[in-house]
């Protein structure tokens, strides 16, 4: 597995190319989002493609893979899973693995580089940047054990919830449903 940043757009398209999509749903949300990275070939990956931009995200599990640790989300107020922006790296597994080990301030964290979800979710308007859409590719990776987690400042709580408590802090159905797979 290669965890390096790489700013070719043909990394965003083999990952989401060789997903097995479990349902049509998943199916038409990869066809959108190659058609996107086809309509936007040179700034699909870049915040200034200011209609939407790919990003990555990963459900992080302790080692024990009985729980979730989630952000309550400094600008939208929400409990997300962790991750981000691409900000011109196509290799999503690295993004969605970097923005694990940013947010959550742990550093030994083993990502499996199969995608286990995608999304596609509007963003509101906020400080002048208009509302568009993320294009997400969501990962499972696994934090080490005896680590420590570490708020950044994009939070304003860190927290572990084990699998059946999300249905009850609100979290979306796009959420909930990578959570179960």
């Amino acid at each position: 597995m290669d965890l390096r940043p790489d700013p070719d757009l043909r990394a965003a398209w083999r990952t989401l190319e060789a997903y097995a999509a479990p349902d049509a749903a998943q199916g038409e949300l990869r066809a959108r989002i190659l058609a996107w990275i086809e309509e936007h070939p040179a700034d699909a990956h870049l915040r200034s493609c200011l209609a939407g931009h790919l990003t990555g995200s990963v459900m992080l599990m302790d080692h024990a893979r009985e729980r979730v640790l989630l952000t309550l989300h400094k600008k939208l107020g929400l409990w997300l899973q962790l991750g981000g922006h691409c900000d011109g790296d196509a290799n999503l597994v690295h993004v969605a693995w970097r923005e694990a080990q940013e947010e959550s301030g742990i550093e030994a964290i083993e990502i499996d580089p199969v995608p286990i979800d995608l999304d596609i979710h509007r963003i509101p308007e906020h400080k002048g940047v208009p509302a568009h859409l993320h294009l997400d590719t969501r990962f499972v990776a696994f934090a080490a054990k005896g680590t420590n987690e570490v708020m950044s400042d994009e939070s304003l709580e860190l927290r572990w919830f084990g699998l059946e408590e999300l249905e009850s802090l609100g979290c979306d159905a796009s959420m909930l449903r990578a959570a179960r797979r």
